[in-house]
């Protein structure tokens, strides 16, 4: 059996052909000239007196003929046979007649030879395609008929889904040119490839199979049509309404509306229509919020096949006079995202952990693109495919909108770098695992319901300058495996009312699609103490906190604010934070080991560093501790020597200074100290 549908289209248009060959023969036999060389070129007395001479049309012969061709397709229909002539007819809504009309036009098209019987038919060599009057003419119908001249008006299906262009409008109506567009054409003798027109913003998001799907099937199964996805959180909506789709026996035209920038959004969405209902394919519109203010829409909503729209937000009712159908998208659970992940890593290597990489938040077409780059980058390596490769492919799919607002670092620390208190060191793993187990603990277990509070992880780090607040917020990150940006206070504090506000919920917002972590370094500058109210500025400047409380309420992502001085931060964040972690300064013992770790290979050390001493006399931070080890090693390097105890008191004297801390006796000790180990350091071995 032919499935593919070929020799019904030749069948009909044998038929066409048939129905041309009895139009050319009558208007022979009526043809004052026929024999005429410049026949077409100019309008004789004799073919004057013909025109004015009343005939009647030929008469349709080929009824019995259709009968027979379509009751063979209702046979083959039924046992599984695709036609896509008869399919775009259900689709489009076409009658008997637009199916004739789109032949007759389609027919020099597909064969070359109509052409010039086209030229001859229509009295004129240089016009080649069919005209509203030929066509009617060629079908059977007298072009007094009102109802069949209106198959071919603006409005009509034929027309309006783009199966039919007119051109050469200023002439009068009977005598325009019809042409079918060539992805008609290639449609009907088979070919699936869309418009390249289109092939810069149709995706492929994958499918996602959730409690989600069977909704959306069923709202596809119903004569609405239009189906709007508030997709907030998850970022699996396109990929749940293809698996709707499938399930339903239908096809999926994805676009993706971010993509439309500098195009002509109304052509392409005249395309995007003309290709679903060639194709009886679901319109899906990833990202619709991008277009929901674009006068185009209403293209969309006049699509025959079913709409669904994808976006974040509520549904604005200005976007057009029909309401859809509205479908909440909810967060992904744990084994959901865990099943997303071994299905894209399983068929590229079972041997990474799922467990490792599903930190990240991505969509089943994201998926497949980091673990494709993984491969890629293994291969470039030589090695294996890892966890590591994975990560850095799902951290390049973060959008580049947040590196204009923070600043992206790329974690470079573990555990082992912190030099921290037990107690210490145990909160932030405590904090680590919230951000691993939150979709399981708040989505699945519902352990934040209700007052439109997010899933989000914010923890607060204090502690005096230097004590590792921000190494903390690294390592947390690479412990994740995700990328940290630090906001920028110069790019989020205006001095105009209501900017900052502005500026901060574009951060929350890129920072929620992206997997990262959000650190706000030095905090208390933005999330100060409210006041009382005396003038116009604390009246603001309150305005601003209490947005903050608000926003960081409904935050989904994971955020760190780090500040020196806890106790000028606004009191009602503490209930909205998740850990606060206190980060003292360092003892003698914790002063020894940042010393050895900040002096550890490769930099070359004097035999006899006397670490004791300056763990034990210099009372300072972590951060202090590692800028005096690179001021002695910068001296070394400048002497040519290896760093030495006389280097190291050298650098903690710059930083004293730097503090303004009094040099006190200890510094006349270290010296004698630094003579003597200099000393042992030169004497023969």
């Amino acid at each position: 059996m032919v499935r593919d549908g070929l020799w019904y289209l030749r069948a009909r248009m044998e038929l066409v052909e048939n129905r041309i060959s009895q139009v050319v023969a009558f208007r022979r036999s009526v043809d004052p000239t026929p024999d005429d060389p410049f026949r077409g070129l100019y309008v004789g007395e004799e073919t004057v007196d013909a025109l004015l001479a009343p005939h009647d049309d030929p008469p349709s012969t080929h009824g019995d003929r259709l009968l027979v061709i379509e009751d063979r397709a209702d046979v083959e229909e039924a046992h599984g046979g695709e036609f896509r002539l008869r399919r775009l007819a259900r689709c489009a809504g076409l009658t008997d007649l637009d199916v004739e009309l789109l032949l007759i036009c389609a027919l020099p098209e597909i064969d070359a030879r109509w052409e010039r019987l086209y030229g001859y038919l229509n009295d004129d060599v240089s016009r080649r395609r069919a005209s509203p009057g030929l066509a009617l003419a060629l079908a059977g119908y007298s072009t007094w008929d009102a109802v069949a001249r209106a198959r071919l008006a603006p409005g009509a299906p034929l027309a309006s889904l783009g199966l039919l262009e007119f051109s050469d409008v200023d002439r009068p109506f009977l005598t325009r040119t019809l042409r079918v567009p060539d992805r008609v054409v290639d449609h009907l003798l088979g070919d699936d490839a869309p418009p390249r027109a289109l092939t810069d913003i149709l995706v492929d998001p994958g499918l996602h199979r959730g409690e989600t799907t069977s909704r959306v099937a069923r709202a596809l199964r119903s004569s609405w049509g239009l189906i709007y996805l508030r997709d907030d959180t998850s970022g699996v909506g396109s990929a749940a309404v293809v698996a709707a789709a499938a399930e339903v026996r239908r096809r999926s035209l994805v676009i993706d509306a971010r993509r439309l920038g500098g195009r002509d959004v109304g052509a392409i969405l005249h395309a995007v229509r003309r290709e679903a209902v060639l194709t009886d394919a679901v319109v899906v519109v990833e990202s619709f919020h991008e277009l929901s203010e674009s006068d185009s829409c209403a293209t969309l909503f006049e699509c025959p096949t079913p709409v669904v729209l994808v976006g974040h937000g509520p549904w604005a009712p200005e976007t057009g006079d029909r309401l859809p159908i509205l479908v909440e998208v909810p967060a992904v659970a744990t084994a959901d995202r865990l099943a997303m992940w071994r299905n894209g890593i399983g068929q590229a290597d079972s041997g990474i952990q799922v467990g490792d990489v599903a930190v990240y938040a991505l969509n089943p077409a994201q998926i497949r693109r980091a673990v494709a780059n993984a491969a890629a980058v293994a291969d470039v390596d030589a090695t294996t495919m890892t966890v590591g490769h994975v990560r850095e492919g799902a951290r390049m799919l973060n959008s580049a909108g947040l590196q204009r607002l923070a600043r992206r670092t790329t974690p470079a620390v573990d555990w082992d770098d912190l030099v921290l208190p037990a107690s210490t060191t145990q909160m932030l793993r405590d904090l680590a695992a919230r951000a691993r187990y939150r979709e399981r603990v708040l989505g699945e277990w519902r352990m934040r319901p209700g007052g439109g509070r997010g899933h989000g992880v914010i923890g607060l780090f204090a502690g005096d300058s230097g004590t590792g607040k921000t190494m903390a917020a690294e390592v947390l990150a690479a412990d994740l495996g995700l990328d940290m940006y630090t906001v920028d206070l110069a790019s989020v504090v205006s001095k105009w009312i209501g900017e900052t506000e502005k500026n901060l919920d574009r951060i929350f917002a890129e920072a929620e699609s992206v997997n990262a972590v959000l650190v706000f370094d030095e905090a208390d500058a933005l999330f100060g103490k409210r006041s009382e109210v005396r003038d116009a500025q604390d009246r603001y400047a309150n305005v601003e906190t209490a947005y903050l409380l608000a926003r960081m309420e409904s935050f989904r992502g994971l955020a760190i604010l780090t500040t020196n001085l806890r106790a000028n931060l606004d009191d009602a964040f503490t209930r909205r934070l998740d850990a606060v972690v206190e980060f003292p300064r360092p003892d003698e013992n914790a002063r020894r080991e940042l010393w050895r770790r900040c002096l550890r290979d490769p930099v070359p050390c004097a035999p006899h560093l006397d670490l004791e001493f300056c763990a034990g006399a210099f009372p300072m931070s972590g951060g202090n501790i590692r800028a005096a080890a690179v001021s002695a090693a910068y001296r070394a390097a400048d002497t040519g020597h290896p760093v030495g105890t006389d280097d190291l008191v050298y650098g903690i004297e710059q930083e004293y200074r730097k503090l303004g801390r009094l040099i006190g006796p200890e510094f006349a000790r270290s010296e004698q100290r630094s003579t003597t180990s200099a000393a042992a350091d030169t004497r023969p071995a």
